[in-house]
């Protein structure tokens, strides 16, 4: 049973920074390709960035040169930095495998940028 803990969310200014982790148990995470998306009230989850098992990354085009993702795969972590936020950056974010099956979503992270 894989078991994802996203944490680092909370309260930010438009233009601060946030780092985001997340946490994954039960499985090999170093083989896997992970991503973290979001939620925005009313709105359907989407990806954000991706990172794949060498390191090689993907961001979609709102977040681009502003969010780097990254992992250790010594501690089954992925981050996503995040800086000069926007109040359009507002949702829930969570991390999740790229390929085949998503595992069981976790609870998610808060991220809110308002001033």
């Amino acid at each position: 049973q894989v078991q994802l803990v996203e944490s680092g969310g909370g309260l930010v200014q438009p233009g601060g920074s946030l780092r985001l982790s997340c946490a994954v148990s039960g499985s090999i995470f170093s083989i896997n390709t992970m991503g973290w998306y979001r939620q925005a009230p009313g709105k359907q989850r989407e990806w954000v960035a991706i990172i794949g098992s060498g390191g090689s990354t993907n961001y979609a085009d709102s977040v681009k040169g502003r969010f780097t993702i990254s992992r250790d795969n010594a501690k089954n972590t992925v981050y996503l930095q995040m800086n000069s936020l926007k109040p359009e950056d507002t949702a829930v974010y969570y991390c999740n495998k790229v390929a085949g099956p998503w595992w069981s979503w976790g609870q998610g992270t808060q991220v809110t940028v308002s001033s």
